[in-house]
């Protein structure tokens, strides 16, 4: 396979960039999450990161954090275990400033600000898009450190097509999943539903004895796609996809001995109406609506905590193709956010309308792209973002990109309003970026993309200790350089990202916690007729606990090997081996009795998985 050029990508015909959008999910070249529409990569300015449906089945991730933490620039921090919350770092910014999205739906819980990603069922999902740098101008609150998008799984256009998978591996783990898509001309379809469990491991190391079981996940997914043409200018569907189950953690830190676990669901539902009203005029209508719920136990006191929140939202587009150079824009959205939990907030909702335009202009000599949005929320008034990015084409193989852009996050319901140290006072947190990029078709089988970026972020909300509550007091800056490399010798393909990052809190000027400054990640494949074998290697350096430093956190690297048999046309059976070295590491760190200590993570473990799909 050869990788097309940025002249052959520019110049697709208008028919393809205006496709279906169950066509285009499965399309590697093209970009859906930067401006909402279907466009090719190349053609927008934020830098992206794109995994389809055969990079998931070559690549045999764990979970969406797994295949996340390939992406230059994104570290995924998690605190031991399968189903453990694991912290994002976008770009050096927190998961509350990284907006993520279900088929377009706004999935975070409002009371902390994080998205339960761990909870999403990979076998479900067709695609990842994953951009880097803030959207604000486009998506509003949350979007600093960049969006991230799942897509659920689609039907294809003709007949029906069953599959089963099953797979087994260590630490008892067990994965079943089971699906049938399909459709004609007119209607498409993808039902889908799994059951991944494990007895998992024991978490932490020193710590009270009621922590020294193992700590099992389970989790029971569903995903259902529609979508109906009811003529060439008007289209309609819906997408589900429900996530709930059962997570045992330790809980080290308390005053005393517990055996904790959380009941947790995560849920979206949306439905759209497409239609092309003109040749020059296309419009989108969504309507949405999502739930985060969570209830901590504990078996010894019997206790149950739940945090659940609920969101709807309302989505409209429009995009006007004004001439052959120039397109334009325009949107409103308003969505609102309700939170039922045991802890009595003062206020338990509150909703955000926002409206939003962009204009792109694209010539031969330069293109440029210009964003607005304007946000009203009900609890903090109005916010206004700009963006903007000038391409210049130093060639038919080569971009230089110039582009700025600025951001901002919501106060949570918890920042608000929890007793005890919230403060109903608090403004959003900002965020200026500027970022340079250098895109390059080395090869008709070589492509570099770079990027060199500043971002810097006030009235960022963190705990004010002289207040005793929380307040607008960090400031940040930092800086970053990315690099991603995909090449292409013959049957051989490998992905090569690296990203280094200096994040320092303004005031002290120490490095922001959790955050390490060097990540490297190869992925390396090779296809022998009906066998494939494949590796990978990931390295992250080391880190800080705490935000004065004094808590540091060794690097690591890990090796994972993987290998596929398509026996049959219709069956096929993979193997992976995940830390082959048998790497003992951690991302985060617990105190216990004043020590501090790492939090564990699966050593060497291996899968074995059967994929069956009998043609009908």
């Amino acid at each position: 396979m050869k990788f097309p050029s940025l002249t052959t990508l520019l110049c697709l015909p208008l028919p393809l960039l205006a496709a279906e959008r169950d066509d285009a999910l499965k399309l590697p070249d093209v970009l859906i999450s930067a401006s909402r529409q279907v466009e090719s990569r190349t053609a927008t300015s934020a830098a992206n990161t794109v995994f389809t449906r055969a990079d998931i089945d070559r690549l045999q991730p764990s979970s969406v954090t797994d295949l996340l933490a390939r992406v230059p620039g994104v570290q995924v921090a998690p605190t031991g275990g399968r189903g453990s919350l694991p912290g994002i770092f976008v770009r050096g910014t927190k998961a509350a400033q990284t907006l993520v999205l279900v088929d377009g739906v706004r999935i975070a819980n409002a009371t902390s600000g994080d998205s339960a990603l761990q909870f999403l069922d990979i076998d479900q999902i067709e695609r990842v898009e994953v951009l880097r740098g803030s959207r604000s101008a486009v998506y509003g609150s949350d979007a600093i450190g960049g969006v991230i998008q799942i897509f659920t799984r689609r039907g294809e256009g003709q007949g029906l097509q069953p599959r089963l998978r099953l797979a087994a591996g260590s630490n008892q783990t067990w994965q079943r999943s089971l699906g049938l898509s399909g459709g004609d001309g007119a209607t498409r379809f993808n039902l889908g539903a799994s059951l991944d469990e494990t007895v998992g491991i024991d978490s932490t190391g020193p710590s009270y004895a009621s922590d020294g079981d193992h700590d099992a996940y389970r989790n029971r997914s569903l995903n259902l796609s529609l979508s109906h043409s009811f003529n060439e200018r008007f289209e309609a569907g819906l997408n589900l996809l429900d996530s709930r189950g059962r997570r045992e953690f330790d809980e080290p830190r308390g005053s005393s001995p517990q055996v904790p676990y959380s009941n947790f669901a995560v849920s979206s539902l949306g439905s759209y109406f497409d239609a092309q009203l003109t040749d020059l005029w296309h419009s989108r209508l969504e309507i949405a609506h999502s739930e985060n719920r969570d209830d901590s136990r504990d078996k010894l006191t019997h206790q149950s905590s739940p945090f659940n929140t609920y969101r709807d939202q309302v989505t409209w587009q429009n995009d006007l193709t004004i001439d052959a150079d120039n397109s334009v824009l325009l949107g409103g959205e308003w969505y609102e956010d309700r939170v039922h939990s045991s802890t009595d907030f003062n206020e338990d909702s509150r909703w955000n309308r926002a409206v939003f335009a962009q204009h792109r202009f694209h010539g031969e000599r330069f293109s440029t792209e210009l964003g607005v949005r304007h946000d009203e929320n009900q609890q903090f008034g109005g916010q206004t973002t700009w963006s903007g990015s000038l391409t210049l084409p130093l060639n038919a193989r080569n971009d230089l990109l110039f582009s700025y852009s600025e951001g901002f996050r919501a106060p949570t319901f918890n920042d608000l309003y929890y007793p005890g140290f919230s403060n109903p006072d608090l403004k959003p947190e900002h965020s200026k970026s500027y970022e340079v990029q250098w895109r390059s078709q080395l090869t008709d089988s070589s492509r570099l993309e770079t990027s060199l970026y500043r971002t810097d972020l006030r009235d960022a909300i963190s705990y004010d200790a002289d207040a005793n509550t929380m307040g607008n007091v960090a400031q940040a800056r930092i800086n970053g350089f990315e690099m991603a490399l995909d090449q292409q010798w013959g049957a051989w393909t490998s992905t090569l990202g690296l990203a280094l990052i200096d994040p320092r809190d303004r005031k002290s000027g120490h490095t922001l916690s959790r955050r390490a400054r060097r990540t490297l990640s190869l992925d390396v494949d090779r296809q022998f007729d009906s066998f494939n074998v494949g590796a990978s290697w990931q390295a992250v350096s080391g880190s800080y606990n705490d935000e004065t430093n004094n808590a540091p956190i060794g690097g690591y690297g890990l090796l994972g090997i993987r290998g596929g048999w398509a026996a049959t046309r219709e069956l096929k059976l993979d193997l992976k081996l995940d830390n082959l070295l048998d790497k003992r590491y951690s991302r985060n760190l617990y105190n216990y009795q004043g020590n501090d200590y790492g939090y564990r993570e699966e050593g060497r473990t291996w899968l074995l998985s059967l994929t069956w799909t009998p043609a009908l």
